[in-house]
């Protein structure tokens, strides 16, 4: 048996919740307060995942970086693959907010997208 102890990162309560395994079987989960404590701690200790926030180059706009993110989280040992195509990629403006600048991030299957707007100069 193995116990995995984890904090939950889904809301502010940030709940102690304890993991516990017999090989990659989940035996028991508790210490968490919701259902969303319980999900994260299961995604957590079998296959982790985390949403990624950036910058990406902008070319044309006001500004030379705007702010962007996965739209979904991406597995967590993919998360230096998406860095370096986000920083090989460049936008052109003008951006609005929830644009898609990265269809298929890494081959991750998840976009990237703006979270915020560039006018055009």
């Amino acid at each position: 048996m193995e116990i995995r102890e984890l904090t939950c990162i889904n809301c502010p309560m940030g709940c102690r919740i304890t993991v516990t395994m017999d090989g990659s079987a989940i035996i028991s989960v508790e210490g968490n307060t919701c259902k969303r404590g319980d999900t994260y701690a299961r995604t957590e200790v079998t296959a982790p995942v985390r949403t990624v926030t950036t910058t990406i180059k902008v070319t044309g706009g006001v500004v030379d970086r705007i702010s962007c993110k996965t739209k979904e989280p991406v597995p967590k040992d993919k998360i230096f693959e998406v860095m370096a195509a986000i920083n090989k990629s460049t936008s052109l403006a003008p951006i609005k907010t929830g644009d898609v600048l990265i269809e298929d991030c890494a081959g991750t299957k998840v976009p990237v997208v703006a979270t915020k707007t560039v006018d055009k100069v």
